[in-house]
This record gives C-alpha cells, sequence and structure tokens, in this order.
C-alpha cells in the first residue's frame, strides 16, 4: 500500500500519515489483498512444513497488519466522513479475506501435519501452531461448505456493523454541546476547564463557555459543578448517547445494532457447536469456562457488596438528602476532600505532562534500563503526536512509540494502546515493534501546559504497561509478539501492574512538578494522596462487577427466540449487583464499546481477571524492593518478553514461583484484610 514509505529513520517502512488520503485506501487494500491470494496460492501448493506453510504464513499475516493498522488508527484518532466511508468498505474485504483463510482447510492440514512430523521446533514454534491451529477450528474450518458460507457472512456483518457501533457513538458525543453565558451556572468547575471553554466559544463567536461532551469535560463536570441542573444535562447526554432517549433520542440508535451483532455471534458460535457465545469467547482464555468466571466474579460481589454498601451509606449521610446518578460523583468528590484532605484539581498543577511523560519514561529506564527520546522528523497524523524511539542501555534500537494524548473532536473517547507493526525476527523479515498510546487528557491552553489529575497519571501508566509488553517483546514471530497470542484475560496484567507504580512516593516525585514553580508535590500532599487510594473501593469493585457479569450474562443467555433482552439483563444485574440509584432512561449498554465495538465481548470480566494477577505480581515488587533489578529483570522476561510465545499461567509462575493468589485484589483494595495462604 502505498501509504507507507520503504524507509524512514532507523525503521522499514513506518507510516507517513501526511500522505494517507481518502480515496487511496479502497484501491490499495484490494490490490493489497489481491497480492496476498497470489502469495497464498504459491504458500498451499508447497510441502507442508515450517519454513514453507507456517513462516510465510507468519509474514504474509504481518505485512496485511502493518499496512492496514495506519488506517484503521487514523479513522479512530482525526476520523472524517471521506476515511469513514473508506473504512468501512474495506471491513468486510478484510473479513471475506481473513475468515477464507481460518476456513481453509489445505492450509489447516498443513498446520496439523507440521505440528505432528516436526520434532525440531522451539517451544515458541510449537506455541504459534498450537494457536494458529486453535484460531483454524474457532474460524469454522472443520463446518461444512454451506455452513461455512453462513459463517464467513455473519463474521463481515459482525464487522460492519462493530464499526458503525462506534461511529454513532462518536456522532451522537459530537453532536451535543452546552453553551452558558451566565456565570453562576458553570460555578465550581475548574478554572483549566473554563479556559478551554471560553476559547471554544471565542471560535464560535459566542459568550461565555462552550461545553462538549469529549470525557474529561463530563468528568470534571460530573465530580465539580456545583449547579445540579448541569450535571444532570451532562449526565443525560451521556448515558444516553446513540440511544432511544435523550437529547438526540433515536437520531444515532444502537439498539437495533447492538441486537443483530448479538444474534450474529450468536449464531456462529451454535455453528461451531457452542451453546453460546461466551461458551466460544472462553476457549482461547485463560479461564477455564464460563462457571468458573461466573463464580470468579459473584465471589468478588459478595465479598465487596457489605463495603459498598458502607460506603454509599456514607456519602448519602454526608450529602444530607437523597442523591441522584448525577449526584454521586459530585458528593463523592467532596466527602473524599472532607476525609482525605485531597482533591483532582488540587493536583492538576503538579501533574504537567511535560513532567510526567518524562518522569514515566524515567521510571522505565530505571526498571528496565530502556531509554524514550523523541524524534522530530517522523510524520504524525496529528500535531499533538509525538514519535518516541525506544533504545537499550548500550544504544540499541527496541521500537517506537507514537503518543497522542489530548481529546478533540473526530477522536474515540477512551485511552488505548494498539499495534502500529509488531517485532518479527526471521531470516527473511527483521523488524521492530512500534505502538500507538492514545488519551483524552484536557488540552493544554495557551502559555501553559496540559495539567493531569492524578487519574489521568494511572490512566497513563496503564497505557504505558501495554506499550510495554508490545514493544519489550523478545517473540521472533508476529502471532505471538507483544500481546498477540496472550489470552484476553492476562493481557491486562502488565497495563494494571504498571498503574500500581502511580501511587509510590518516589515514583510521584519522579512524575510530579509544579508547573509553575517546579515545586515537587509536597510530602502531605503524597500522603493524603495515597490515604484516598482506597477510598470508595466497595463502590468501584461493584461498579467493574456490574459491568462484567452483565456482559457475561448477555453472552451466556442469548436465546434466539426472545433475543438478546438488553435491557432486561442489565435490569436485573443491577438489581443483583449495583447498590447505586439509575434512572430507567440510563442507556449505559448503548455506548458499552468494549464489548460492542471492542474486543471484549464476553470478555469484560478480563480487567478483574487480570488484576488479580497484576496485584499479586505487583506484590514481588513490595516484597523485594520497588527498584530492585532482579524482580524488575525476572518481570520483564518471564512476562513482557515472552508475549504470547508462553502460556500466562506459565509466565505467571516464572515471575511468581506459584499461581496467583485470588485474593490478592481484595487485599489491595482495602477489602480483605487478613491475606489467606497461598493456593
Amino acid at each position: 500500500m502505498d501509504i507507507v514509505t520503504q524507509k524512514q529513520s532507523s525503521y522499514s517502512g513506518l507510516p507517513v500519515f501526511s500522505s494517507l488520503k481518502a480515496e487511496k485506501v479502497v484501491p490499495a487494500v484490494r490490490e493489497m489483498l489481491a497480492d496476498a491470494r497470489e502469495k497464498l496460492k504459491t504458500i498451499r501448493q508447497a510441502e507442508p512444513g515450517w519454513e514453507t506453510t507456517v513462516l510465510p504464513m507468519e509474514i504474509l499475516n504481518h505485512q496485511i497488519s502493518r499496512a492496514w493498522s495506519p488506517v484503521s488508527h487514523v479513522n479512530s484518532v482525526v476520523n472524517t466522513p471521506e476515511l469513514r466511508q473508506a473504512y468501512n468498505q474495506c471491513l468486510p474485504l478484510l473479513s471475506d479475506f481473513f475468515t477464507g483463510l481460518g476456513q481453509d482447510q489445505l492450509l489447516y492440514r498443513a498446520y496439523c501435519k507440521t505440528e505432528q512430523d516436526d520434532e525440531d521446533l522451539s517451544a515458541e514454534q510449537r506455541q504459534v501452531l498450537r494457536l494458529a491451529i486453535q484460531d483454524f477450528r474457532l474460524g469454522g474450518v472443520g463446518l461444512e461448505r454451506d455452513k461455512q458460507r453462513l459463517f464467513a457472512e455473519n463474521a463481515s456483518k459482525l464487522a460492519t456493523l462493530q464499526s458503525k457501533f462506534e461511529e454513532n457513538l462518536l456522532d451522537a458525543g459530537n453532536a451535543w454541546k452546552r453553551q452558558i453565558s451566565d456565570p453562576a451556572i458553570v460555578g465550581g468547575l475548574p478554572a483549566s476547564l473554563l479556559e478551554s471553554a471560553a476559547a471554544s466559544a471565542r471560535a464560535e463567536n459566542a459568550d461565555g463557555w462552550l461545553l462538549r461532551l469529549d470525557q474529561p469535560t463530563y468528568h470534571a463536570v460530573m465530580s465539580h459543578a456545583d449547579n445540579r441542573e448541569l450535571r444532570e444535562a451532562f449526565y443525560e447526554a451521556w448515558v444516553t448517547r446513540a440511544s432511544d432517549q435523550g437529547p438526540h433520542a433515536g437520531r444515532w440508535d444502537n439498539f437495533e445494532i447492538m441486537e443483530e451483532i448479538m444474534g450474529l455471534r450468536h449464531a456462529n458460535a451454535r455453528l461451531l457447536d457452542f451453546d453460546n457465545f461466551a461458551e466460544y469467547s472462553m476457549t482461547p482464555k485463560m479461564a477455564g469456562s464460563v462457571a468458573e468466571v461466573f463464580s470468579f466474579l459473584t465471589d468478588l460481589a459478595q465479598k465487596s457488596a457489605h463495603r459498598g454498601k458502607e460506603e454509599l451509606a456514607e456519602l448519602v449521610d454526608f450529602a444530607g438528602k437523597k442523591l441522584a446518578a448525577w449526584d454521586l460523583a459530585y458528593y463523592s468528590e467532596k466527602l473524599k476532600q472532607s476525609r482525605c484532605g485531597i482533591s483532582e484539581e488540587e493536583l492538576r498543577p503538579y501533574f504537567p505532562v511535560d513532567r510526567v511523560l518524562p518522569g514515566l519514561f524515567s521510571l522505565a529506564t530505571r526498571l528496565f534500563g530502556i531509554c524514550l527520546e523523541p524524534r522530530n522528523d517522523i510524520d504524525t497524523w496529528h500535531d499533538d503526536t509525538v514519535f518516541y524511539e525506544l533504545r537499550a542501555a548500550n544504544g540499541e534500537l527496541i521500537g517506537g512509540l507514537y503518543v497522542d494524548l489530548y481529546a478533540r473532536p473526530a477522536k474515540r473517547g477512551g485511552a488505548w494502546m494498539d499495534e502500529c507493526i509488531g517485532r518479527v525476527r526471521t531470516r527473511q523479515v527483521c523488524e521492530q515493534p512500534v505502538a500507538y498510546l492514545v488519551c483524552n487528557f484536557m488540552r493544554p491552553l495557551a502559555g501553559c501546559p496540559a495539567l493531569l489529575t492524578h487519574s489521568d497519571v494511572v490512566t497513563l501508566f496503564h497505557e504505558f504497561g501495554h506499550a510495554l509488553h508490545h514493544l519489550l517483546t523478545q517473540a521472533s514471530y508476529p502471532s505471538v509478539a507483544g500481546i498477540n497470542g496472550v489470552p484476553w484475560d492476562a493481557v491486562e496484567l502488565p497495563s494494571q501492574l504498571m498503574e500500581n507504580f502511580a501511587w509510590e512516593p518516589e515514583v510521584l516525585s519522579m512524575v510530579s512538578g509544579h508547573f509553575e514553580t517546579g515545586e515537587p508535590l509536597p510530602q502531605d500532599v503524597v500522603d493524603r494522596l495515597l490515604s484516598s487510594r482506597q477510598f470508595q473501593s466497595g463502590l468501584q469493585m461493584l461498579r467493574q462487577l456490574e459491568f462484567a457479569i452483565f456482559d457475561l450474562r448477555l453472552h451466556a443467555d442469548y436465546d434466539p427466540a426472545r433475543g438478546a433482552r438488553i435491557l432486561e439483563t442489565l435490569r436485573d444485574v443491577r438489581e443483583e449487583i449495583s447498590i447505586v440509584p439509575v434512572p430507567d432512561w440510563n442507556r449505559f449498554a448503548n455506548g458499552f464499546s468494549h464489548v460492542f465495538a471492542g474486543g471484549y465481548a464476553a470478555g469484560y470480566y478480563s480487567y478483574k481477571w487480570a488484576e488479580v494477577l497484576a496485584a499479586d505480581a505487583y506484590a514481588a515488587f513490595g516484597e523485594e524492593g520497588l527498584f530492585n533489578h532482579e524482580v524488575a529483570d525476572r518481570y520483564r522476561q518471564s512476562i513482557l518478553a515472552q508475549g504470547g510465545a508462553r502460556g500466562a499461567m506459565e509466565n505467571f509462575v516464572a515471575f511468581r514461583g506459584r499461581p496467583p493468589r485470588p485474593e490478592a485484589l481484595l487485599e489491595q483494595a482495602g477489602i480483605l484484610d487478613r491475606a489467606p495462604a497461598p493456593i
């Protein structure tokens, strides 16, 4: 594809985003897939073996991935109508190609024969084969021809529907804004937000402040706006995006899309003789079964319920009145200030991005001996984006990282890390890994750097943990390098482990410094911040468990005769798990991108599952020393370097010396007081 140069800097073919034109995308993808099919003919005709079948397929899949990645990424971060149209035209083309690949019985037999006959394969090569054969089976290779065709049609429809779900959510969010002229209405809002909102108003020749429905603005309004009607308006707009309710009721409604997505997932699972999509989804994961996950989630809920109820009662007592959904964050922030003497806005001046990011990179240097340096000559998709080279202590190039931190229109909400280029080490191809790290923080203002809350800092550490997983891999083959091949319920381990460092006093001193004076975070403020870590941990735990149980039950209980029962299922789960008030018109599910547009379908539990692994793994740093080189190196070699080249449990045991302790998460959250013996 001509959006990629032959060479740029020390890399082979970094994307040239400035040359990515929407009108070029579809022809380039068609050409790429035609070329891939020609290569596939040669591979299929060869005698089965590692060098003749598996390795050429690894390289072929890698080439397609690295060519498509910039298109998919730009569609998420600088979306335009023209690019969106081109992107959506390509989705069925790619789906058809990869579904056909997964159902290719000749290739499947070649992989099976290679696994059976080649006795000289390395452990990593055997893992590549094991995962590929599993994917063949999950892709319908064993189905009869008519069922294969139906499976492929369903997969193609799913790709298009999931993209449409995300588009509706983006459009619904971009369409809502609130112009305010009365200073009384914006009382309590952070000065940084008001400055940004005033600039937005001036840009549209309006008076006062223009508040948009992006993530940092929504969070600030819900946590700090003294005006209850403003909080209610923002809450309603946010929780009814892309639904039949709220200010744009029915305009971008995702409901029918969600119903169809659920039906197609279930249909494909049944074609493969699974009872439901949840069982299908569980096959490649670390957890053993749907029943095991339900037991895990309900056990956490039972152990957290008492703490959550106490916390809610305390909040209501503090507020002195009955609370609506749009009151919770506001009074929680007030209660945290009262009890812990800390507020996110008080901390913001101490976390300028130009201090936090270098501090985070310095932490990576102390832990792993790596160095990240900015490059100013690398083409990017937006002026906000900075490219960093990652090098070893001896100067050897390890990889690259694009960092795009700020919210803007036409950019998908949330925060994520994704693969730009995967690591490859073969005789034919040798490439360094490159990653995207994307957040949606409040933008810098004129004459002032971007200032982060501590929650923002934790988010940045989280995504950087994912990036390290991708960049520090030592796997040679793309399908198991970095996060590839890692069970979905273990892939959050490095990201959640990294979050813990953002709470360490020594690390806080590395990433903080007042944006005007350079003064480090005062010790009394550090103490108050640390005292707030377990604040409302029960409520937070129950909230995430509500999402996870809803997702799993939605897919496990699906019945074609009665449809997805999305609202009913969510209501039932809330009655069992939730203890906070939610209005009937809340349409949380219509914006649940992780499940309906991302990779977390019947897998949202992965956050809690991996959080157990992360809490237990991080305890090793507490036991043996935060910057203990032996611990950090063991973690790097046992987990980060392995990627998907070895089983997730094997990786964990190699690092910790034993299986994970399920109680570790509850202990970290302060919900469980005593540490039971390891299992």
